[in-house]
Parts: structure tokens; sequence; C-alpha cells
């Protein structure tokens, strides 16, 4: 976890130890950066993450202030968004390819800004993911290397900085994994297809971390088109077995 998610924790756990509500004012960052045992440019990054998520507000000059949010809304990603979006790809499948684009239209933002923003520790996250996928490819299980590869592409977002591209990424992170999943299992068949997915996140990786914001847009352009590429390519394949599937016999004897 990254320290600035983990402080943004225990900022949330603080402020329900000591009961603040609505309208209340947060400590001081002096005095929060001693309570959590961090320096105050970390502590002020855990802030602006919960205010990205409506939980703070901040006022030029007057400190930062715990927000109401509607309980009703709290769960509006994923009963507006997530949850019908889920329904479409489980029911069509050509579904798949619309998550495909919508991705290539994100992530070539992510990982634009991703080069160019990223600290040291959002590259040693990004590092860590890469290395997670690489693991897991090699035990063979697809589902855990499909997580790391959902997660790898979440932790570009993140070091993107930019709240609102980060917060579209979170919200559909399980459907990125479900369909993540789906498309490794079914590109296991296509040979050495994860070694070119394995050089491709190397590729994305090393583009952000040498700062070369074109070169990562470009990388992950180029790795999700191979990705619609080889799925449509299975698909296609998969449906001319059928058709064949269904001609009637043929004999050779009259």
């Amino acid at each position: 976890m990254r320290l600035s998610d983990r402080l943004a924790e225990q900022l949330r756990s603080l402020i329900d130890e000591q009961g603040l509500r609505p309208g209340d004012r947060l400590p001081a960052e002096r005095r929060l950066a001693e309570a959590l045992g961090a320096s105050r440019p970390s502590v002020r990054e855990a802030i602006r993450q919960l205010a990205s998520q409506g939980l703070l507000r901040s006022r030029q000059g007057g400190g930062t202030y715990v927000q109401a949010r509607e309980s009703a809304a709290d769960d509006w990603p994923d009963r507006h968004l997530v949850r019908p979006l889920d329904e479409l790809v489980s029911d069509d499948p050509e579904y798949r390819y619309d998550v495909l684009e919508a991705r290539h239209a994100l992530e070539g933002g992510t990982a634009w800004h991703a080069a160019l923003r990223a600290t040291a520790e959002d590259r040693r996250a990004i590092q860590r993911c890469f290395e997670d996928i690489v693991r897991f490819q090699s035990s063979g299980d697809p589902a855990l290397s499909a997580r790391a590869d959902a997660r790898f592409h979440l932790a570009i977002a993140e070091a993107s900085h930019n709240a609102v591209l980060l917060q579209m990424m979170r919200g559909v992170f399980e459907l990125l994994r479900s369909t993540v999943t789906e498309n490794r299992q079914r590109m296991y068949l296509i040979q050495h297809t994860q070694d070119q997915l394995t050089a491709q996140h190397q590729a994305l990786m090393e583009a952000i971390l040498r700062g070369d914001a074109e070169a990562a847009r470009t990388t992950v352009w180029r790795h999700l088109e191979f990705v619609h590429g080889s799925v449509r390519k299975l698909d296609e394949d998969e449906a001319r077995r059928a058709r064949s599937s269904r001609l009637p016999p043929f004999s050779l004897t009259s």
C-alpha cells in the first residue's frame, strides 16, 4: 500500500476516533503530522486524497474541514456505473471491446501524466506491481496475474496525480480486473502472448520511470491495441469453429 493511501486510512480513523462531524475543523497540519508520525508533505497528500473522495474540504487559508456526504450518493459509481457495465459485459461479450476502447481513451492520459508527475514512491509502486505480474504469471495463476495486471494500471493512474482520472480508474477497477482476467485466460491459448504482454508492460513501466510522456502514452495505446486484436482474433476463430460444427456431416460413400 502506498504511504499516502496508508496515511489517508489513518487520517480517516483519526477523524472517527475524535468524533469529528461535518463542519468540524481538522487539527493543524503540523499536529496531524506529529499524530500520524509522518512528514507534512505526506499528510498534505493524504488530505488531498480524502478531499478528492468528498470526505474533506480545504478552505483557502482557513484550514481543512470534515465534509458531509450524502449517504445515497456514496455508492453512486457502483450502482450507476460499475454494476450496469458489469451486467452488460456479462450479457454480451461484445461489450469487452467497449471496455478496451474506454481504456484506450483513459489510460493514454494517465500514462502521460504519470511519466511527468510520478514521485519516487510512485515509481517503486509501479515496479512492484510489474514484478507481481511476472511472478504470478510464472506460477501459472491467471487470476492473481490478472489482478496484478489491473493493479499495475491503477498504480499508473495513481502516479498521474489527477484526481478525476484516478477516481474514474478506481471506479471501474473491479470491471477492469474481471475483463483483464477473461482476456488473459483466453490469450493463454495464443503462443508467446504472455511474453509479449510482459514486454509491453515493461516498456510502459520504463517509459514512465524515465519520464518520457509521449513514449508512455504511445506504449499503453499499442498494448491495448494488441489486446484488442488478440481477443478479436480468438472470437473470430471460435465463431468459425462454431459455424463449421453446424455443417451437416459429409460422406464419400454414395
